[in-house]
């Protein structure tokens, strides 16, 4: 072998050591470890969501409010799409509910004026300013840990729509992800993946840097009526990543407690 061989080979070789060492420290709390499932929403009526994961709880007050595309039909000054709670569930998930709890699922009705690639946009909202403050104003769910997959049970009547989901990272990048579409009859799971592109993690401290949720999406497609159609969903569920390496001064890198230390200086 040729001298210049042997410079190549010993390059190559030292470039994959280089990037073994550097790589391992550097993705280091993104090897999935602690995995936990999490229910973010049961559309229970109730405006309260709570859950916990590593050693904190965690509580946002919101609902969710609906927006559509601009031929969204208004009949006798009723505006369409319209948002109910309404007595209905996966048997899948719940069973027959014959202990009488109280369930229920978060019903759309929609109406378009035209065909085509009309959208509907489901969101979790606040009470807003405005007038007599009922005009309600986007909230984005910080998701717990470093999200793996989101799943949602939908009801679908086989139309050929598809939904999405819309997440924002930590640099203020909306993703939409693919979630299914929705020609099938009856309650489906959907379920999403986040990919490893979208970062959830940075290199400096605190290196935990978890998305938000933002909205679904359903897109309407130019071949499918849309002059009347529903759609319902139930349980909003995710799988994350909860594991943090533990360090010393690892106290001076969470974000509440630098908070709580500088307010008081």
């Amino acid at each position: 072998m040729k001298q210049g061989s042997f410079r190549a080979v010993g390059l190559v070789v030292l470039t994959l050591l280089m990037l073994t060492i550097t790589g391992f420290s550097a993705i280091g709390d993104e090897n999935t470890i602690n995995y936990e499932s999490i229910v973010l929403e049961k559309f229970s009526g109730e405006l309260e969501h709570k859950w916990s994961y590593g050693d904190r709880d965690y509580q946002y007050n919101f609902d969710w409010s609906v927006d559509a595309s601009k031929f969204a039909s208004v009949v006798k000054n009723e505006q369409f799409p319209k948002l109910a709670k309404v007595e209905a569930w996966p048997i899948a998930l719940h069973g027959v509910n014959k202990s009488g709890q109280e369930l229920t699922s978060l019903g759309l009705w929609g109406k378009f004026d035209r065909r085509g690639y009309n959208w509907v946009d489901l969101y979790p909202s606040v009470p807003g300013t405005g007038q007599n403050g009922e005009d309600p104003e986007p909230f984005e769910i910080p998701m717990p840990g470093r999200l793996q997959y989101m799943d949602m049970w939908v009801w679908g009547s086989n139309l050929n729509y598809y939904i999405e989901a819309y997440f924002r990272d930590y640099q203020g990048i909306v993703h939409s992800l693919y979630m299914g579409d929705l020609r099938f009859q009856g309650w489906k799971n959907l379920r999403v993946k986040i990919p490893n592109s979208i970062p959830q993690s940075k290199r400096i401290l605190p290196r935990y840097a978890g998305l938000t949720f933002v909205k679904f999406r359903v897109w309407t497609t130019p071949m499918e009526r849309v002059d009347n159609f529903y759609i319902y969903f139930n349980e909003i569920k995710v799988l994350t990543d909860v594991f943090e390496s533990n360090f010393d001064g690892d106290d001076l890198a969470d974000p509440e407690n630098v908070q709580q230390i500088w307010a008081q200086r």
